[in-house]
């Protein structure tokens, strides 16, 4: 059994361990980011144990992947199921066309990777 010691610095009248998260500068993307606070908030025991592990950022990193990976495959396949309208002609249409895939889109991604 290995035995790690901590160091500790004094700060007024407490100890406070020397303690380094070592993660990434690579900032998180929306998906990370949302899945972290859906962990914060509805599953901390299960967030504290990544974090505590070293896993969270990760994790987190891999959720922010693959949604983006998802995400791409699933506005082509909306494309294919609903084409949009010429964007020259009718670029408001386009426009509110997209959208309302990226949303049908995302919710998924929501439900199946982010709120699970």
């Amino acid at each position: 059994m290995s035995s790690t010691a901590l160091q500790y610095t004094q700060n007024g009248d407490y100890l406070v361990p020397n303690i380094e998260l070592n993660q990434p500068q690579t900032p998180l993307g929306k998906y990370g980011r949302m899945r972290r606070m859906f962990l914060k908030e509805s599953r901390p025991i299960l967030y504290n144990h990544l974090l505590l592990s070293g896993k969270l950022y990760p994790h987190l990193a891999e959720i922010d992947r693959t949604a983006k990976d998802r995400l791409d495959r699933q506005m082509e396949e909306l494309l294919k199921q609903n084409p949009a309208p010429d964007k020259a002609a009718q670029q408001m249409a386009w426009v509110q066309h997209m959208n309302a895939l990226k949303m049908q889109a995302e919710e998924v991604i929501r439900n199946e990777l982010i709120f699970s």
